[in-house]
């Protein structure tokens, strides 16, 4: 059994990882300040540990307190770190960007520090595909080694810690990583225990899934006019559950070979329209959708390519299925009401 230290561990992706690190029979001690995570979440994890024979600790902690954070290091040696906490949103990214630049960059950079510092060998990265800004369609499916130019803070921010992340281990040998690069992350954990709990979430599947419950009273497409099939935007959605999979398999993968960085996405692109529809058909509700102009720091197309991670990490996808990621998404959503 080993150690994992999981900052942001009671937010929506860090709690599917947190269960999928349990499920292994590994120690996770998750790291949250809540501000977008939740306390039922981590009581969530905690009982399914026990269940499991498990250990979950929990500490709500900011990762800018830097003397806290080291004293959770020094009482819980670790095999490993994964770093989820940051602030997601891209629209208020391009409203507020020294929110996430003092946020997802700085208090990365000392998190790695400490990391370094406290020899923990293996640092797993949650970046994201916003790095890649607006690919032209003849880079698209887009690949690793890329043009790497944000449209927006929020992926200036992931991809200026990404750059820590590469120099810090080229100083330091003992320092190893992987980058994950996600695409549209969507869906639920398939026994039902965990989910996207967020009100003001602002992910298509997400709001979809709150009208379709009543939650909200429509879902706005943002932008008719992009340029692609049905001129609303396209993007690369995948299961929660196989990105948390692919986490456990960079965990493996540092044990044999070297620090990298990897997409995380299926490869191919649905549309807003797209998306909508097959909400409405897994819920079989016809709720009202609105049109609204194009929001700040929204690319047209992302569609990943992901032959990387399949052919050097072995990761096979299990839930590469539209309808799977919404019917998940809309059953954790009623569970909600």
């Amino acid at each position: 059994m080993s150690c994992f230290i999981i900052t942001g561990g009671a937010g929506y992706i860090g709690s599917h990882v947190s269960k999928q690190l349990l499920d292994h029979g590994h120690e996770v001690v998750i790291i949250d300040n809540l501000s977008t995570g939740f306390k039922h979440t981590i009581q969530t994890l905690s009982q399914y540990a026990k269940k499991r024979k498990a250990s979950v600790s929990f500490y709500t902690v900011d990762l800018a307190d830097t003397r806290r954070v080291e004293k959770i290091f020094k009482k819980h040696p670790c095999s490993g770190l994964i770093h989820f906490a940051a602030s997601v949103v891209v629209p208020e990214s391009v409203e507020n960007p020294m929110k996430y630049y003092v946020n997802n960059t700085a208090n990365s950079a000392h998190l790695i520090r400490l990391a370094i510092e406290y020899r923990i060998p293996k640092f797993i990265f949650s970046s994201t595909a916003a790095v890649y800004g607006d690919a032209r369609a003849e880079d698209v499916p887009v690949i690793e080694a890329g043009k790497t130019i944000p449209i927006n803070p929020y992926g200036w921010s992931k991809l200026f810690t990404e750059q820590f992340i590469q120099d810090a281990g080229k100083a330091h040998a003992e320092f190893k990583y992987v980058i994950l690069r996600y695409f549209n992350v969507a869906g639920a954990d398939l026994d039902g225990l965990l989910g996207q709990s967020t009100e003001n979430a602002t992910h298509l599947v997400k709001v979809a899934a709150q009208a379709a419950t009543g939650k909200r009273k429509s879902v706005t497409v943002f932008g008719r006019d992009f340029d692609t099939p049905d001129g609303t935007g396209v993007r690369d959605y995948i299961h929660v559950a196989d990105l948390a999979d692919a986490h456990i398999r960079a965990l493996e993968y540092l044990d044999n070979y070297e620090s990298d960085i990897f997409n995380c996405g299926y490869g191919e692109g649905y549309s807003v329209d797209q998306i909508i529809s097959t909400m409405k058909k897994v819920s079989g509700v016809d709720f009202e959708v609105q049109s609204g102009a194009r929001r700040p720091g929204d690319s047209a197309l992302l569609i990943s390519n992901n032959t990387k991670i399949k052919e050097k990490m072995g990761w096979r996808p299990q839930y590469n299925n539209i309808e799977v990621i919404c019917r998940t998404a809309f059953e954790w959503e009623q569970k909600l009401t």
